[in-house]
Parts: C-alpha cells; sequence; structure tokens
C-alpha cells in the first residue's frame, strides 16, 4: 500500500481542540459520574472537610459493605420491551416526586462548600425531588424555604436534651411550610469517627498551624469561608467544639419509643423514622405512629459493623410495607443504585454523600450535575431492564 502525507481538508474535521473554559460548569463538564465529582471535591477542598464526608466510623467496615452490596448485585433484564417512554416519577408520603430519590440531610454543609444548604435546594427543587434540612444545618429552614419555595421540603430532627428547643424547631419548620419531619434515632451518642480525629476538626474549623498550611493548598475555599457568613448552626445557638462534643453535650441519650409519641403530639404532618436498622424496629416505629421509616445505619457514621442496610431492606420491606413507606439509604452512589434499592421494595432511596462530593465539585452547578447523573442512570437502567415505570420493579429484576 502506498503512502501519503494527510492533506489539511482531511484532518480539519477531526481536530477538536477547545479552549480550556471557566468556571464550575466548565470543570464539571468531563465528570462522567459521582466518582470522577469526588475526584474534583477531594483536589478542591481541605482534608479535614473533605474526610468529614468521605468518612465513616472506626474502621470504615459499614461502608465499605454498603457499597459492596450495590455491586454485588445481579441485574435480569427483559429484552424486546417498548422502552422509548419511561416513567421514573413515584409518590413519596402522597407527594408525586420526579424520581425515586430524595436528597438526605446532612450537617454542615457549608463547610464543605460556602453554598451549602441553599443551592442543593436549589438544585433539588429543579429536579422535582425531595430534600431534608438537618437540624445541624448551616442555614436556616425559613432561609431554605425563601430560597426554594416550591421544592418540597423535609425537616429532620435530633433531639436535645432541651426538649423546648424542639418544639421550637418544629414550629419554625411548619411555619416555614416543611411538610414532614424525619427523626433521626440512631445518634443517642457520637460514633467514633477516627478521620476528624486525626484531622483535628473542628465546628468550625480552627485556624491552625495545619489549617494556615491548608491555606496555601486551597486558597478559593479558605477565601469563599471567611467572606460568607460566618459558619454555625442556623437552628440553634453556635458550639464551638468537635461534632462528637457537640453530640455529647446536647444530644438526649435516653431518646426512645415514648419520644415518638411526643412527637406526635407536637407535628400535625407525617413523620419518618430514621435509623431503622432491625425488622423489629420497624414494627415498633409502625406500632408508634411513624408514617414511613428509612432503613439507614448513618452512613457507618455511629456503629461499624451496622447490618447493611440494602440486604436488611427487604425484610423490613416484608414487615412493614403494608402499613408504611420503607426507604433506604447508604451506598447510594448513582441511578443504578436507586433502581436496584426500588427493585428491593424501597418506596425511594436516600443519597448523602453523592451529592456532598458534587457540591465539594462545584457548588450549585455541581448538585445539579449529581442529580442529572443521577437521573439519567435511573432511566437507562430502566430501559435495560426492559422496564417503563417505576412501579413494575421487583425483586424479579435483581439477583445476589
Amino acid at each position: 500500500m502506498s503512502r501519503r502525507m494527510p492533506r489539511w481538508e482531511e484532518i480539519k474535521p477531526l481536530v477538536k481542540i477547545r479552549p480550556p473554559g471557566l468556571g464550575p460548569e466548565a470543570r464539571l463538564a468531563a465528570a462522567a459520574d459521582i466518582w470522577d465529582l469526588r475526584k474534583i471535591a477531594k483536589r478542591r477542598t481541605p482534608r479535614a472537610p473533605f474526610d468529614y464526608t468521605d468518612g465513616a466510623a472506626e474502621e470504615e467496615i459499614t461502608l465499605r459493605r454498603s457499597r459492596q452490596a450495590y455491586r454485588s448485585i445481579q441485574f435480569n433484564p427483559s429484552v424486546l420491551r417498548d422502552v422509548s417512554e419511561v416513567d421514573a416519577s413515584t409518590s413519596l408520603l402522597g407527594t408525586t416526586t420526579s424520581l425515586p430519590l430524595a436528597l438526605a440531610p446532612t450537617g454542615f454543609t457549608r463547610m464543605m462548600q460556602h453554598e451549602g444548604e441553599v443551592a442543593v435546594a436549589r438544585a433539588a427543587e429543579r429536579a422535582g425531588i425531595i430534600y431534608a434540612l438537618s437540624t445541624l444545618g448551616t442555614t436556616s429552614p425559613e432561609d431554605v424555604a425563601e430560597a426554594a419555595p416550591n421544592l418540597n421540603r423535609w425537616f429532620q430532627l435530633y433531639l436535645f436534651n432541651d426538649r423546648d428547643m424542639g418544639r421550637e424547631l418544629l414550629r419554625r419548620a411548619k411555619d416555614s411550610g416543611y411538610s414532614t419531619v424525619i427523626l433521626t434515632v440512631d445518634a443517642a451518642i457520637a460514633g467514633a469517627r477516627l478521620r476528624d480525629v486525626r484531622n483535628g476538626l473542628t465546628i468550625p474549623p480552627s485556624l491552625t498551624l495545619k489549617t494556615l498550611f491548608d491555606m496555601a493548598l486551597h486558597p478559593s475555599w479558605w477565601f469563599n469561608l471567611l467572606t460568607s457568613e460566618p459558619l454555625e448552626f442556623a437552628t440553634f445557638k453556635n458550639f464551638d467544639g468537635t461534632v462528637a462534643e457537640l453530640i455529647t453535650t446536647m444530644f438526649d441519650p435516653t431518646l426512645n419509643w415514648a419520644d415518638v409519641a411526643w412527637l406526635r403530639e407536637h407535628w400535625d404532618g407525617p413523620i419518618v423514622v430514621k435509623g431503622i436498622q432491625s425488622v423489629d424496629d420497624a414494627r415498633r416505629a409502625a406500632d408508634h405512629g411513624a408514617d414511613a421509616v428509612i432503613v439507614s445505619n448513618h452512613g457507618g457514621r455511629q456503629l461499624d459493623r451496622a447490618p447493611t442496610t440494602f440486604e436488611l431492606l427487604p425484610h423490613v420491606v416484608d414487615a412493614v410495607a403494608d402499613r408504611i413507606e420503607v426507604y433506604v439509604d447508604g451506598g447510594i452512589m448513582d441511578g443504578a443504585d436507586v433502581v436496584a434499592a426500588v427493585a428491593q421494595g424501597a418506596t425511594a432511596a436516600f443519597a448523602g454523600r453523592a451529592y456532598l462530593y458534587a457540591l465539594m465539585a462545584g457548588g450549585e452547578h455541581g448538585v445539579d450535575r449529581a442529580l442529572q447523573m443521577f437521573s439519567a442512570g435511573i432511566t437507562r437502567t430502566m430501559q435495560l431492564l426492559g422496564v417503563t415505570s417505576i412501579k413494575e420493579l421487583d425483586r424479579s429484576h435483581i439477583s445476589s
């Protein structure tokens, strides 16, 4: 075969070199999945707040098991189905949501990235899904409601030693249009989050020699932190110390099932109990008037070696799903995970770390990007399974 030099008119259509873009949208453009967003987040965020998001309790066994549970399943597709139209919407406590996905409550969100809860709420509003604001949030319930007025807002409640504070939080949530309260029940004391101990994490971050050195490596993060509103809790007086010290000082270790009845007396909307890790406790939650439960081990951040929620989920569903709705969290990192959770019996899956990685990677644009990934992944997985509606998913679609 003879050789020749290529002509420019033959090469020109192949040249796709573009000048590098600026801003978060350009930074996120090449991210293909949540793990890519995590890599960007790790580069842009100081170690202590990144590890607070990324880490878990003790040896992080529960965290690894949670992720492995989703990786280990097999999907069982049906072919030759018309999947040109797919409906991924569902209903949570009587309200339609565009996806069987909700954004879980996370504390100290403005510590990860200065836009914080407002960015997350606006992205959730655009996506048509639920966002739950944490008691330990760094934006007030009122400010989140103002930023995302059409969002289906849920409020997550920790019960403190001071029950008057709990009543006041419930009043503020009701007055600000929050439809549902999530009572978290697996954090009566603090788990041993060893990364935080080793990093010396405090809320707000302390200016030590270590953090001053970190400023040189992450100047934009520190600039945004120091030039925006002070990082403090939005639902109670500021606390200066570690997360473990806060929980030990303020949380009520006497929390028990009678407190679910107490909550029912002070809240006339739906109640979700989060932190269910056994079938018996799921039954108790239903018996005490909960409208839904979240099968959750706190993202592996409390008791290491806790039950793997994806594996526990079908047993809880079989026990109580005829009485209350059942949700799940822990290890949800893409749309396929959400589809697997629904096939396992969950009404919806809650994601936390995934959107925090996105927030750290690109603020509000990052959360938008993550939710686009989730939506595309849910739709694609359903189509490849031969499923056109969330209601069609069941355990026949997955196997271990």
